[in-house]
């Protein structure tokens, strides 16, 4: 993995997503939401990223996504993912659970 600390911008990951169904019984939905991450944070041997979003709206609320990605996870030479999952904010008295990974970063140039 590239070392990124000493210089100055690194990158980011796009990511999309939705959240899992709330309110099965009363109202069941779910949200969609998508962004573009922070930059780098220094983790260990690796990196992880800040995510923060809001949802789309369903009738008369939305959510807010705040949340760390896991480290990076290899996906080819000097590319990598994201795994991130977490919670939303509470808002008409319910959340959403969400799982999803970040797109590879800078997906335009690939390093054989």
């Amino acid at each position: 993995m590239e070392d990124n600390s000493n210089r100055g911008q690194t990158h980011v990951h796009e990511f999309e997503g939705s959240t899992f169904i709330a309110e099965e019984e009363e109202e069941p939905h779910n949200h969609r939401f998508a962004g573009v991450t922070s930059e780098v944070i220094p983790f260990g041997d690796s990196h992880v990223h800040e995510v923060s979003t809001n949802t789309d709206f369903f009738e008369d609320h939305h959510h807010e996504v705040g949340v760390r990605t896991g480290p990076a996870i290899p996906v080819g030479p000097n590319k990598h993912v994201h795994f991130v999952y977490g919670k939303t904010t509470v808002e008409d008295r319910h959340f959403h659970k969400f799982v999803f990974a970040t797109q590879i970063e800078d997906p335009l140039v690939w390093d054989d």
